[in-house]
């Protein structure tokens, strides 16, 4: 029976990683990243060219913590590398959608002919390229620029109509 679990992660060519306590900083052409990415019973170590992450139990929520935090790192090294970007569709039927980007929101006007305009939170370090009808959304960071799609979704949710019908909106149409 095996007494403990390990994960061994890559470290590729130009990135930089850190680790101290139970702070992880990964440095790379893109920028640099910091994560606190701590649980009980669980190590994170720097060897020469890879990464491990282990936990002396072999239990199932140890098992699985030592895939969700070396999933965490992997997504670090992914983002200063080369980045995440997400392409968004402005789909609408009547109403013409009219998009501005602030600093730290994007302002959806005329959504299904609204006199108010709706607004979505853009987070962290996460920038918006506005097209004709599209939008992307790149960063570094995958749960920023995740989380701020998300936010466009849910801001241009449809309610009080029939979804069948209005199917105005901004959807998700490719990830990279």
């Amino acid at each position: 029976m095996v007494k403990y679990v390990e994960r061994q992660i890559e470290i590729p060519e130009g990135v930089d990683i850190k680790v101290s306590d139970s702070t992880v900083t990964v440095k790379g052409p893109k920028g640099q990243l910091t994560r606190r990415l701590q649980y009980p019973g669980i190590t994170i170590n720097k060897e020469e060219s890879h990464l491990v992450v282990n936990s002396r139990l072999n239990r199932k929520l140890q098992r699985a913590m030592v895939g969700t935090l070396s999933a965490h790192i992997g997504n670090m090294i992914a983002g200063v590398t080369n980045g995440f970007e997400y392409k968004m569709k402005v789909v609408y039927s009547h109403f013409p959608i009219q998009l501005k980007a602030g600093k730290d929101e994007l302002v959806i006007s005329n959504f299904l002919g609204e006199r108010r305009a709706r607004s979505a939170k853009i987070v962290g370090k996460t920038k918006i390229n506005l097209g004709k009808d599209e939008v992307t959304i790149s960063g570094m960071d995958k749960e920023e620029v995740g989380q701020t799609m998300a936010n466009i979704e849910q801001a241009t949710r449809v309610k009080g109509f029939d979804v069948r019908v209005f199917q105005d909106g901004i959807y998700l149409v490719e990830k990279r």
